[in-house]
């Protein structure tokens, strides 16, 4: 196998269920998570390697840009997409990146098919989405909360910035 790039690990819509199958023809348990990932911080490392410590492989959706400042405002995101999806890729603990459009990640977790939808602590179970829960429940996944390293938001620290 030749040096890998890290490119290759942002899927679409066409090269997401290849990957998926071959990741599963292998035995392979998969996990997701997903977010907007703006400002890459100590807290998202944590979280994505701990995520990644739930199975064999880790996919990470990413809200696209339109969806983020539906979400957060139009000073965001501070970062592109394509740019949040390369740094995300970068990480050792990611095995494949994702990026969706919608404001939830159902579409991306009807694709996907995951074992395991990992969520930050914060979150509580009853918190998520009804949509994204029953998508999960659906395809026989599991859900788990990870707790949250307190100090560390991306809005906190793009509230700095932009007060700056």
């Amino acid at each position: 196998m030749g040096p890998l790039n890290f490119q290759d690990k942002i899927l679409t819509v066409q090269t997401l269920p290849t990957w998926r199958d071959n990741h599963r023809n292998n035995g392979k348990k998969l996990a997701a998570t997903n977010g907007c990932f703006d400002i890459l911080h100590a807290g998202h490392v944590s979280y994505l390697q701990a995520a990644r410590n739930e199975a064999d492989a880790l996919i990470v959706g990413i809200n696209s840009d339109r969806s983020i400042r539906e979400l957060k405002g139009p000073n965001r995101p501070i970062h592109t997409e394509n740019d949040r999806a390369s740094v995300i890729a970068a990480l050792a603990s990611v095995d494949g990146v994702f990026i969706f459009d919608e404001l939830r990640a159902t579409e991306f977790l009807k694709l996907l098919r995951p074992d395991i939808y990992v969520k930050g602590g914060d979150y509580s179970l009853e918190e998520l989405p009804e949509e994204e829960r029953q998508t999960v429940a659906n395809i026989g996944g599991d859900i788990k909360v990870l707790g949250l390293i307190p100090g560390k938001s991306s809005s906190e620290i793009a509230q700095r910035i932009l007060n700056t």
